[in-house]
This record gives structure tokens, sequence and C-alpha cells, in this order.
């Protein structure tokens, strides 16, 4: 009785951990899209300001904002799009690592292991969400990229000016792709070149499709030409390889998420195992750490090269 109420105080602590940083976060969106009819980058900044982290949060982003680590986090969030600070996404992953270990010894009859269990999936945990995010992310900004170069060549042929026609890109399309172009059109209204700010927006989104696009605009600032007839013979490359990726990609849906559950299957079990009956596991290292490390080093050996196998055969070049 008193590991179920303990439990359910841990479940109920991360529910509300979870429902004031989505709470947080959206405010900030919402006051962020307020501001950005009015002001600047810069003055978005300033005004939405949020009240000062705490002082473990400022050491941690102190110590970790201007390594290459703290970089690449950066990035990371930057392209899922989610509104965390370096430090923040850090305490994060302790606390995910904390809450999933103290959650794990008191299923898995408070056994070390089973600590260790929990803290290994919490430390994997966010890093899983912010990927997915970013794939979500990815694919909806390809998916729109058509339509933003009709909506360009469109306004390139009415006369506008390069900076006008992804202007009018930011104002019309849905997000991803009216949020990023915003962001260009902001950093060069505060004096960034167009080549640095088209750059920026491709380190955000990693698109080959979208390479093509920076690559054109920048080529024909360079030498000149009809920028509005390259981007349209672009958007129509672009907009058969969306559906053939599509058509693909139904295609090999099955053999994707057969190697993702067959793959999956030999850990879930472990794991239900573990939770149930770890005597039973237990029983394997009976022969020895030498042949315990063989049999878990051919098990996984043989997982991943089955999995690598599946995905390499269901990853069709477009």
């Amino acid at each position: 009785m008193i590991q179920v109420i303990i439990i359910g105080g841990i479940l109920l602590i991360i529910v509300l951990i979870v429902g004031l940083v989505v709470s947080a976060n959206s405010e900030r969106v919402l006051v962020e899209k307020r501001l950005a009819q009015y002001l600047s980058e810069d003055e978005i900044k300033s005004a939405s300001r949020q009240p000062e982290s705490s002082a473990f949060v400022q050491w941690v982003s102190k110590r970790v904002e201007k390594t290459s680590l703290g970089d690449r986090i950066a990035r990371d969030l930057a392209r899922a799009d989610l509104k965390f600070k370096v430090g923040e996404y850090i305490v994060l992953i302790i606390v995910t690592i904390l809450v999933g270990g103290l959650l794990a010894w008191f299923l898995g009859n408070r056994h070390p292991i089973s600590a260790m269990i929990g803290g290994i999936l919490g430390a994997f945990a966010p890093s899983l969400y912010v990927g997915s995010q970013q794939k979500k992310r990815l694919q909806k900004f390809n998916d729109q990229l058509s339509d933003m170069l009709n909506l360009m060549v469109n306004g390139l042929r009415a006369g506008y000016s390069t900076m006008q026609a992804m202007e009018a890109v930011s104002k019309e399309l849905p997000p991803p792709i009216c949020d990023e172009f915003r962001r260009v059109i902001q950093e060069m209204q505060i004096g960034i070149p167009m080549e640095t700010a088209l750059d920026n927006l491709l380190r955000r989104i990693p698109s080959q499709d979208l390479d093509f696009v920076v690559t054109a605009i920048n080529v024909q600032r360079e030498v000149g030409g009809n920028l509005s007839e390259i981007l349209d013979n672009i958007s129509f490359t672009i907009r058969e390889r969306v559906r053939i990726k599509g058509e693909v990609r139904v295609l090999t849906s099955q053999v994707r998420t057969s190697g993702t559950v067959l793959s999956m299957i030999p850990f879930f079990l472990v794991l239900i195992l573990w939770f149930l009956n770890p005597e039973y596991l237990l029983s394997v290292t009976a022969g020895g750490p030498v042949i315990t490390a063989a049999i878990i080093c051919v098990v996984l050996g043989l997982i991943f090269t089955s999995y690598f196998i599946m995905m390499k055969i269901a990853d069709i070049e477009v």
C-alpha cells in the first residue's frame, strides 16, 4: 500500500512538472507571436523575457552553453522548435533520470539494477522526444516547400524583390515555414546579410531540398539571372520528389514498422521479465562474467544487424 502511494505521488509530480513546462512554453509562444507583428527580434526577446531561472539552472547554463555540447543541444532544440534553454534542458534530463530511476527502483523490487534501467530510460527519453519533434517538423517543412516556392515565383513575377517575396511567405503560409522565414526577415532587418540569414535557416532546417533553394538564391544574387524561372524549375523538381517520396514511404512502411517492432520486442521482453521475475534473468550469469558478456554481445549484435539490414532495404534514395 505504501509503495502504491509513493508511486502515485511520483506520477503526480511528473504530471505537474510537465503541465507547468507546457503552459509556460505555450504562453511564451503566444506572446512572441503577438509581438512579432510590431517588434524586431531583439525587442521581442527583451519584451517576452521570462522571470530569471533558478540558481542551479543558471549555473548549469554557464558551464555548458559555451561548449560544443551546448551548441549541439541548442541546435537540436532550435530544429525541434522547443522553447527550452540549454540549462533547462539539461536539468530536465537530470530530473527524468532521477524520477525514472526512483520509479523503476520501487517497481523492480528495490534492486539497484532496476534503478539503473530506469535511469537509462529517463536519460534517453528527452532526446528521443526532441528527435521525433525534429523529424515531424522537417517533414512538414519539406511538404510546404513547393507551396513556398510557388508563392515566391508569383511574387517575383509580380515585381516583388526577393526580400518582399520571402516576407509574403512569412505572412501567408502556415507554420513551420512561416516561422522560419519570419526569422530570416527579422535577421535581415537588423542588418544581417541575406546569405548569412539563409545559411542560418539551413542550419535550423537541414533539408536537402531547402539547400537547393538557398544555393539558387545565392548564385542568382552573385551572377544574376531570372530567379523566378529558376525557382519554378526547382519547385517542379521538389514537388515530384515529394510525391515519389510519399509513394516510397507508403510502400516501405511495412518493412520499416516490422524492423522496428521486431527489434524492440526482445528489449521489452527483458524489461517485463526483469520486473516480474529478476531471479530468472539473473540465472544467465551462472556461467560466469565471460559467458554472460558473450551472450549479451551476440544477442545485441544479431538484433542491431537485422535492424540495420531491414532499414537498409527500406531506405530508397529519391
